[in-house]
């Protein structure tokens, strides 16, 4: 099954071509990483502050900030706009039918779980992981740590995927304030990132998760603007997407491969 990418006025090639490249949008390396963006949000146009907020290693302070900058309460799987606070995926309450294999529906966590997020890709499938992808391939189990165990997440067939928003439980397009990422097993610089657009397109940023630090392998990126301009995210987790005959770089390969665990973002807001 080919999942289509909801992407709006930004075509497939050139997103992936941009998330593959050098980026003038991404805070060069050493720079203090916050400034302004032009987008969307529910009030109009606006010009809104950002900062990014990343970290590897014990990530669990990292996360709790993250949290704490997107706003309480912790929403869940509330239906309905909710006038405060944030959503959080962590997969590990996924039903077992859709646990090690390529058939995650990519709306679940916004028609069966309402917390208003949508995952598409361009490859063959999504995966939802209870063994560190080690039925898939057996090397996998020592190289992928999940944060919140067991489960993990990943694209099949392409390393890209692309978040996408709605007022939880509904069709309405929605934007949110922020969106963090936990990536596992970073090997090399530049290989997991999250680039954002607004609802017309424009480029947000692309920002990069930091290289693991030790042996759990727990990287994370998160990036919170003061107005919901962020329509939609382009999550590369790797260089190459997880496979049966495929190495990770740190177990002999030639490619750094990385899956992802918990989605955090601020609460979806109706777009215009």
């Amino acid at each position: 099954m080919r999942f289509a990418r909801l992407i709006g006025a930004v075509g497939v090639s050139a997103l992936a071509a941009a998330c593959s490249s050098g980026d003038n949008l991404a805070p060069p390396s050493g720079q203090p990483q916050e400034g302004t963006r032009l987008g969307v949000s529910p009030s109009g146009e606006v010009q809104s502050t950002f900062k990014v907020i990343k970290g590897s290693g014990d990530i669990t302070a990292t996360i709790t900030q993250f949290r704490d900058a997107l706003g309480q309460p912790a929403n869940g799987g509330k239906a309905g706009q909710q006038s405060t606070g944030r959503r959080e995926i962590n997969w590990d309450g996924v039903p077992a039918t859709f646990d090690n294999n390529n058939n995650f529906p990519g709306d679940f966590f916004n028609t069966k779980v309402k917390a208003g997020a949508v995952i598409t890709s361009e490859g063959t499938g999504l995966r939802n992981s209870s063994n560190d992808f080690a039925d898939l391939n057996p090397a996998y189990a020592a190289q992928f740590e999940p944060f919140s165990k067991p489960k993990m997440f990943a694209s099949i067939g392409s390393p890209l995927m692309d978040l996408t928003f709605r007022v939880a439980g509904s069709d309405t397009p929605a934007a949110v304030t922020g969106v963090g990422i936990v990536f596992s097993d970073v090997d090399r610089d530049g290989s997991a990132s999250i680039k954002l657009f607004d609802a017309k397109g424009r480029n947000l940023g692309r920002y990069f998760a930091p290289v693991r630090s030790d042996a759990t392998g727990l990287s994370f990126v998160g990036v919170v603007f003061d107005a919901a301009i962020v329509a939609q995210v382009t999550i590369a987790a790797g260089e190459a997407p997880i496979d049966a005959g495929l190495q990770d770089l740190s177990d002999g390969g030639l490619r750094d491969l990385v899956v992802t665990d918990n989605f955090l973002f601020g609460e979806p807001q109706a777009l215009p």
